[in-house]
């Protein structure tokens, strides 16, 4: 890409900024900031040397400009039991086009809850939004963070109340429409869950349109003392779309977050996932599964820092990968100075049905303390063949037979999908996705 065609690429996003209302005059100064790093930055094009996007070429993206996509769209009820998971008991966001849509949604009104929207809270609720909105998910020296800090339009705001225990799932559904292409959203979402509460967030990203997109999503888990936040996302985008997410938590003590990511679909798609295990006894869990095929890549950048003893994290992720699609799982580890007593558990394990389809793995631990029980392992393969012939002298078809092997390898994390309608959404995809991968005879 020459300079000039750079700067006409950037400048696409610069109008999408200057035409951003900044809301509160502190929103507006973050913003601002946000921009300016954004614009030092630029997209990380080059991978030599640059250890978080070595596998991940984003020459695609720097090369398309982008612009922010248009106002709301109406979609039907119907329209969007059919394309998302659902349930009428569950407290459902509809965030339609990143426009917040209180008329789309359901079941909002709850006593221990209040789910607002982010840009209208930053100026009626600066107490509660300014000292925890990208403290969490700092934007200096991440691109994507301060494009969306400078660019998000409303976002949400879930705040749970102190020592309230959720029966019902939050569930923010993020639809973008059908619509001409090269379209930008920057979905933002902040939670807040305090001291001894106990909620399950569900987010689910859907699109709607055949043609290129793109999706920034961010967000940020702020955990009282005690807390226990369980976390489910779910990424189904069209194969010419880019979609690359960021979540991050700070965790204090007795805090509990624990995150499942179904991923699938993308052109370029990462789930950049970082927790800080800020005080003693925090634990986390990060699990997900991802599928590729065609020419798609999933990243996946997953990291855990454990600061104080008596903290606990478990990555355990699966991919399966078809066609001449790529995927990367980087899992890190680091535990500080005087994190004595953690226990650390890592591992990726992928099933690779083409001889075109490639993984990227790469898990490792960070130590600097004694007294730690850490390990971490990943491997790559393709289905047995002795199952398959196995359950093909069982009378099982070769079709069917497959389609059970790969199933049972994802059941392990689609399983672990708690909210029922969740789970069986889940497994309805993999049945629709699975014959579809191209196997290029190895099944």
């Amino acid at each position: 890409m020459t300079t000039a065609e750079r700067t006409k690429t950037i400048e696409s996003y610069a109008a999408d900024f200057s035409k951003t209302d900044g809301g509160a005059a502190w929103l507006a100064d973050l913003r601002k900031k946000a921009w300016a790093e954004f614009e030092k930055l630029g997209f990380p094009t080059a991978r030599r040397g640059n250890e978080l996007w070595k596998y991940t070429d984003l020459r695609r993206l720097d090369a398309r400009a982008f612009v922010r996509g248009e106002a709301e769209t109406a979609l039907s009820g119907e329209e969007l039991r059919k394309a998302a998971p659902w349930s009428d008991e569950w407290h459902t966001a509809v965030v339609i086009n990143v426009r917040f849509a209180p008329e789309a949604s359901h079941n909002l009104t709850a006593s221990d809850i209040a789910i607002s929207d982010l840009a209208e809270a930053a100026g009626t609720q600066q107490s509660t939004v300014e000292p925890v909105l990208t403290e969490i998910a700092p934007f200096e020296d991440n691109p994507f963070v301060a494009l969306n800090t400078a660019l998000f339009e409303t976002g949400l705001l879930i705040n749970v109340n102190s020592g309230a225990e959720l029966e019902q799932p939050v569930h923010i559904l993020h639809v973008v429409t059908d619509g001409p292409e090269n379209r930008a959203f920057y979905p933002r979402t902040l939670v807040i869950a305090e001291p001894g509460s106990s909620a399950t967030i569900v987010e689910t990203f859907i699109n709607l349109s055949e043609g290129s997109q793109l999706t920034v999503p961010v967000l940020e888990v702020s955990l009282g003392e005690g807390a226990n936040v369980r976390h489910f996302r779910v990424q189904l985008e069209n194969e010419h779309s880019i979609h690359i997410g960021t979540t991050r938590t700070e965790q204090p003590a007795d805090a509990v977050f624990e995150s499942t990511t179904f991923a699938t679909g993308p052109a370029i798609g990462r789930n950049d996932v970082h927790t800080n295990l800020a005080e003693e006894g925090a634990e986390t869990t990060l699990h997900g599964l991802y599928i590729t095929d065609g020419d798609s890549h999933q990243d996946n950048e997953i990291s855990t820092t454990h600061q104080k003893p008596h903290g606990t994290s478990h990555q355990f992720y699966k991919g399966i990968l078809a066609g001449k699609s790529r995927a990367v799982f980087s899992g890190k580890v680091l535990v500080q100075p005087g994190a004595m007593k953690t226990v650390a558990e890592q591992k990726d394990l992928n099933l690779l049905l083409s001889h075109g389809a490639e993984i990227d793995t790469k898990p490792s631990l960070e130590i600097y303390a004694d007294d730690v029980k850490c390990a971490h392992g990943a491997t790559a393969g393709h289905v047995d063949q002795s199952m398959l012939f196995y359950l093909m002298s069982r009378g099982v078809s070769r079709e069917e037979a497959a389609m059970m092997l790969v199933t049972g390898f994802a059941s392990e994390i689609v399983d672990e999908f708690e909210p029922e309608p969740l789970r069986d959404f889940l497994y309805a995809k993999l049945e629709q996705i699975i014959p579809a991968l191209d196997s290029e005879g190895i099944l």
